[in-house]
């Protein structure tokens, strides 16, 4: 299956990744992080490892608002990249992960 990519144009995604940043600084996003656990492993970090993930990611059309973002460890987000939430959990299932 071919994946589907959101033609986004370089002004947009700026606008996005901008959203994204504010967000980082609030007070929300620290509350979020702050009991360590990562979305997907569902492993406990100290939240200055968690990173700010995309469930969609904005090159897929996602946006970054509060119901779109995630903690995440470094380790899942770099495995997630661009994938979407059913594509990542076949993923973990086709690794013996799965739900």
């Amino acid at each position: 299956m071919k994946p589907f990519y959101f033609d986004l144009d370089e002004e947009a995604a700026k606008k996005e990744k901008n959203k994204a940043r504010r967000l980082r600084d609030s007070q929300w996003w620290k509350r979020k992080r702050s009991d360590g656990l990562c979305h997907y492993c569902k492993e406990i970090f100290k939240p200055s490892e968690l990173t700010m993930d995309h469930l969609i990611p904005i090159a897929r059309g996602g946006k970054s608002s509060r119901g779109n973002i995630v903690p995440a460890c470094k380790p899942c987000n770099n495995k997630k990249k661009y994938m979407l939430p059913f594509e990542w959990e076949t993923y973990l299932e086709s690794i013996g992960r799965g739900p």
